[in-house]
């Protein structure tokens, strides 16, 4: 029996030593004490007794004396390591430095700390946000019909372009000081939200040119005479944005774009020997492409005379390009999922454009791919999750009501027990998707730039979305697969897989971004632990394996516990009585 007691310490002990992280010396010594009390209080034979030296004195000096342990062990791992590990190019290290790591990267520690995350301030509307959602977004609203838009024009009305124009909806993150409104994330998100649930066709038109597009690259690198001269023509709709990136050889991996500029001089515009780029592009799936005034173009740079530098290959660049400029050709319109957004092809051919053109001017030649990646991730948590949200709340809503007023054996279809779980699915991910939302933008807001964040929101918002009016035309039926005026779930129906497909496919978005870059930037150590392996530096790497080492078994170590336990050693960051109570969470039932 004793013996059962003693090895039930000796678990808690290591048990308990794991979970906290102990140091390698608090190890060694424990282990030391413990074989020491074992010799004496136990009487093992000798061979037992040498047995257990022999193994713990090389283990030992492996932990306690660094010099040793880097020169016997950690250089031969180092060594694995740099040949298992691929070479990281400049556009990979790029993407995966870009933005910040926000409070996903507690989620790895295995210790989250949720008084952080509950310590964020919830977001809210200024008054002037709030006067505008209440009075140019809802009378934009009244303006549309979604069914004419669709099935007759295919395209907004022109009263409908006019008053966007003049009402600001190009310009909402753009500065007062150019003419904007300079928006919240959370005002834009919502302005995009409330729009998209009367026409999916009008909230894209307003949310493109307010995401990833010349706006937000001019605000972040473009020089000071192109902010002047381009943000307020942007924000009172004089020009319309496009930025086009993708194209038919590079989609998802877009460093690999075929699209080329070479640095070179030329007369242009009764000017001789101007320094430019001659630029030849072909890209495709560009919104708002076919009424673009303003083309923001993506492409590969390249030097081979050494006009600005020692480089043949000046890297990823991005310029702004007046549409009408010589060679410049916009193609025929795209239709995505027959929806009537304006979507579509362009190309250059030999097109010349001075070095001004480029965002940032010459000191930003070949640092396109970095900044795209640092623009994306605001697009990426606030277009396509609004999008999203909308569709939730309107299902909930819409179906919610159908079901409760659709009889069928004199009863409404959702006190069925079958319709009613649906129903209850549709709002239960609405909330899901509006409260991940409202805390991605509340962290916009507040100065992150979310990358990972707001990949997991693009990811599981759109997905929900799929989800719930899925949920919603089943409840439906007929009602909802005849196509009509009043058919308010076909075109969202038919628009499922755009959102699914755009700002980074999701099955590429969960393995490259969610998992890749989530993986390595929000994990302790093991962005560490390569940046070791790349410089050869024996002493960061074994600083980084190690703390790495540690944290994988204590997580290990936790999880056991809290599963063995149930978590009732787990404390809770509020009582279940404080979240009843508290204002925040008032409706909750």
């Amino acid at each position: 029996m004793a013996w059962i007691i003693e090895v039930l310490v000796i678990l808690v002990v290591i048990g308990f030593l794991v979970a906290r992280q102990a140091n390698r010396y608090l190890w060694t010594g424990l282990t030391a004490v413990y074989l020491v009390l074992w010799t004496f209080f136990h009487t093992p034979p000798v061979w037992a007794i040498v047995t257990a030296w022999t193994l713990f004195i090389p283990v030992a000096l492996l932990l306690v004396v660094t010099p040793l342990r880097q020169k016997l062990l950690m250089r031969p791992l180092l060594d694995l390591y740099a040949r298992i590990l691929p070479g990281m190019s400049d556009t990979e290290r790029d993407a995966l430095e870009a933005g910040t790591v926000w409070w996903e990267a507690e989620l790895f520690s295995g210790q989250p700390d949720w008084h952080h995350l509950l310590g964020y301030p919830a977001t809210s509307l200024t008054d002037e946000e709030q006067a505008f959602l209440d009075g140019p977004v809802d009378t934009l609203c009244g303006m549309i019909n979604d069914w004419e838009i669709t099935e007759e024009l295919r395209d907004l009305t022109p009263d409908t372009w006019a008053y966007m124009k003049e009402q600001g909806f190009f310009g909402m993150i753009i500065p007062r000081q150019y003419g904007g409104l300079e928006f919240s994330a959370n005002a834009h998100s919502l302005v995009v939200m409330k729009l998209a649930s009367v026409s999916i066709s009008a909230g894209v038109t307003v949310m493109v040119p307010n995401s990833l597009g010349p706006a937000k690259l001019l605000l972040s690198y473009g020089t000071k005479e192109q902010k002047n001269h381009y943000l307020p023509r942007l924000a009172n709709g004089t020009e319309i944005p496009c930025f086009a990136l993708t194209g038919p050889e590079a989609g998802s991996d877009a460093a690999s774009m075929p699209d080329n500029g070479v640095i070179c001089r030329q007369d242009f515009n009764g000017e001789s020997d101007v320094l430019g780029i001659r630029l030849n592009w072909e890209k495709r799936y560009i919104t708002l492409g076919p009424v673009a005034t303003l083309l923001g173009l993506a492409f590969h740079l390249y030097d081979p005379e050494h006009l600005v530098g020692e480089e043949d290959d000046v890297g990823i660049t991005l310029a702004l390009i007046p549409t009408g400029t010589p060679g410049v050709e916009i193609g025929r319109r795209h239709f995505p999922m027959d929806q009537s957004f304006m979507n579509g092809p362009n190309r250059g051919k030999d097109v010349f454009i001075p070095m001004d053109w480029v965002i940032g001017g010459q000191a930003q030649l070949g640092n396109g791919w970095r900044m795209l990646m640092n623009c994306l991730s605001d697009g990426r948590a606030i277009s396509l999750p609004a999008l999203s949200v909308a569709a939730g709340k309107k299902m909930s809503r819409a179906v919610g009501a159908y079901a409760g007023v659709r009889k069928q054996f004199k009863i409404p279809i959702g006190r069925f027990e079958g319709v009613s779980e649906v129903l209850a699915r549709i709002a239960g991910k609405a909330y899901i998707m509006n409260a991940a939302r409202s805390l991605t933008c509340s962290a916009l807001d507040n100065g992150e730039d979310p990358s990972v964040a707001s990949a997991i929101l693009k990811y599981h918002t759109t997905e929900y979305m799929r989800d719930v009016v899925n949920d919603g035309m089943d409840i439906l039926g007929g009602r909802g697969i005849c196509m009509g005026p009043n058919n308010f779930i076909a075109r969202g129906y038919q628009a499922l897989p755009i959102g699914i497909t755009v700002e980074g496919a999701n099955i590429l978005t969960r393995n490259l971004i969610i998992f890749g870059q989530g993986a390595i930037r929000c994990h302790p150590f093991l962005l560490r632990e390569m940046e070791a392996v790349a410089q050869r530096d024996v002493a960061g790497f074994d600083a980084a394996l190690l703390g790495h080492a540690s944290l994988a078994m204590s997580n290990f170590s936790r999880s056991l516990i809290h599963g063995l336990t149930r978590g009732r050693l787990l404390p809770a960051p509020v009582s279940y009585t404080h979240l009843r109570a508290h204002e925040t969470y008032e409706g909750i039932s």
